[in-house]
Order: C-alpha cells, then structure tokens, then sequence
C-alpha cells in the first residue's frame, strides 16, 4: 500500500488537531480536579515557588495561622484565594511623609 506525500501529511495535520482536542479535555480534567467550589487549589510546591519561599517558612505560615490549608488523602493544598489574601496581608502599609521625615 502506497500513500503519495499529500494525503500523508493530510493524515498527520488530522492527527494532530485530535491530539490537541485531546490535550484540552486534559487540561480541562486536571483544572476540575485540582478545584475545589470552583475555587483553584494549589499544592506546596505551587505556594513555594509562587512566593518564593522555603519549606520551612512555609510550614511556619501553616502552624501561625497565617495561611489556611486543607489535607485531602495526607497532601497539603491551599486556596488561591488564600494565598492571595496573605499577601495582601504581608504588606505593608506605606509610611506617611511628615516633616520630621523629610
């Protein structure tokens, strides 16, 4: 059985858009499971590297109180929403200028 080149790479151009089908509904499985009330769940690893912080700092976070965390089947996730309300909480709030100051 011979195929001529054309009718080969338009096989393959079709085999591709199913790959990319298929890689969305992947996606779209793994944003579902990491979720919780519609709400993004992050693990550790996503927490440290978004805040580019230790393990240790972050296990402080967790025992202080400073950030809620959830144990589902012994693994640690966090909130989105969480994370970015501890950091709004971990500004500062931006001194005043006065003339003593200056």
């Amino acid at each position: 059985m011979n195929i001529d080149r054309m009718e080969f790479i338009s096989w393959m151009e079709r085999i591709m858009e199913r790959f990319d089908i298929l890689k969305e509904y992947v996606l779209n499985i793994q944003k579902q499971r990491h979720s919780i009330d519609g709400e993004q769940l992050l693990d550790n690893q996503d927490v440290l590297q978004m805040l580019k912080i230790s393990h240790r700092s972050l296990q402080r976070y967790r025992s202080t109180g400073k950030l809620p965390y959830y144990t589902i089947s012994g693994k640690l996730y966090y909130k989105l929403s969480d994370v970015h309300q501890f950091i709004r909480d971990s500004f500062n709030s931006p001194l005043r200028r006065t003339k003593e100051n200056k």
